[in-house]
């Protein structure tokens, strides 16, 4: 565990590095399909292609998340996560020059395999965190996310007035930032004697997810996170179809509203988590946040108008109460030398989810939008409501055991 001299220091990094990775994916949303529809030169292969550059990120997050996460595990937190971040800062100069799309493709292989150092981010505050203040350690990282979330797209709109590749300028200066603000001011976390042997058998995605099946408790919390991110990608799948189609909504619509979620997010996230945490604990608040956010996506399904969709909004943002009192919860039932490996896990159970959940609520939305429009968020609350149905399962049974 960190010194307190050094922890501060390791905080701020920590979630100035988030915010500046986060940004620099999301400054590169408002124009990558304009770029690919330069290349292709039809909107509709431009549609096609984007969904394979998205499957292509997915699936080397799946890969190399394992095994990132577990050299950190061999070698320390600190050089894995400067090495991801300067190739991510690589990886946008590579994209910015691109001349054809297949360059585009090697900077998303390249972009999933970099990115995936989120993994050693979340190991991270795993290290330097007392195990009853994970929750909140996590609900930081998670409004540094939202923060990041929130500013990319919207600084990537502006910037990309002056030409599609300028925003790839800006990603790339933005990572180089976070490699030079923790060059010179992060610490080790991990120390020598509590870190474990590098091996492909843990390593590779399918060895990593056998760590879930090592207690009880964790298999279930890996459920209930598959669950999570599948009902999430409920939005990246249909909302902006949705909107438009029901609402009228036009792309200034959607961005504020988008906005708005980042906000609500970085307000629960980052203040509600710690407090709640304090007074109820982990587990209660999990469950909590997991049927909140199922009555909330059910109420964006049957709303009849944009006003009440937005109104939803709201108690739909306490899922954010979820997802770091999940993580929390998880880094207590593993070792301090296999927090990276969990992490790498945690990533390609949320990888696996990112590719099948957007086919599955495409082909929802596309059989239901004439008859149900709003299908699709029912079942991502029925999704959501299974999980909180898990939690509190899974829950009862640790506290009855931890009882005993």
């Amino acid at each position: 565990m960190l010194t307190s001299a050094s922890f501060r220091p390791a905080i701020a990094f920590i979630f100035v590095t988030a915010i500046l990775d986060v940004m620099a994916m999301g400054i590169v949303i408002p124009v990558l399909p304009q770029l690919i529809e330069e290349f292709t030169g039809s909107n509709a292969a431009a549609g096609f292609w984007n969904g394979v550059l998205v499957a292509l990120w997915a699936a080397m997050q799946f890969l190399c998340s394992p095994i990132i996460g577990s050299l950190s595990d061999r070698y320390g937190r600190r050089p894995v996560i400067l090495l991801s971040t300067a190739g991510l800062a690589a990886d946008w100069v590579l994209m910015a020059l691109a001349p054809n799309l297949w360059w585009l493709a090697v900077g998303r292989i390249l972009g999933g395999i970099t990115s995936s150092s989120f993994t050693t981010i979340y190991a991270y505050m795993a290290d330097i965190t007392e195990p009853e203040k994970r929750a909140r350690g996590y609900g930081l990282i998670g409004a540094a996310f939202s923060a990041g979330f929130v500013a990319g797209p919207l600084l990537g709109g502006v910037l990309g007035e002056w030409g599609p590749r300028v925003p790839f300028w800006a990603a790339a200066a933005l990572s180089a930032l976070a490699f030079l603000y923790g060059l010179f001011v992060l610490p080790e976390s991990l120390p020598p004697e509590k870190r474990m042997a590098f091996a492909w058998r843990r390593a590779n995605p399918f060895g990593a997810l056998r760590l879930l099946r090592s207690h009880p408790e964790l298999s279930g919390l890996s459920i209930v996170n598959f669950l999570l991110y599948f009902a999430h990608h409920v939005f990246s799948a249909v909302f902006v179809l949705y909107a438009a189609y029901r609402y009228g909504w036009g792309a200034f619509e959607v961005g504020i509203l988008l906005g708005l979620v980042g906000v609500l997010d970085m307000i629960v996230q980052g203040v509600l988590v710690g407090p709640a945490v304090k007074r109820w604990g982990d587990r209660p608040v999990m469950v909590f946040g997991l049927a909140a956010g199922a009555v909330g996506i059910a109420c964006m399904g049957a709303a009849p108008n944009g006003w009440l969709f937005t109104a939803a909004m709201f108690p739909n943002a306490l899922w954010g109460l979820a997802m770091p009192t999940l993580q929390s919860l998880m880094t207590r039932r593993v070792s301090e030398n296999e927090q990276g490996q969990l992490q790498g896990a945690n990533m390609s159970v949320a990888s696996i989810a990112g590719v099948a959940s957007p086919l599955f609520f495409g082909w929802v939305y596309e059989m239901s939008i004439d008859r149900a429009p709003g299908l699709s968020f029912y079942v991502a609350g029925a999704v959501l409501l299974a999980g909180a149905l898990i939690g509190l399962l899974v829950s009862r049974r640790a506290a009855a055991a931890e009882a005993a």
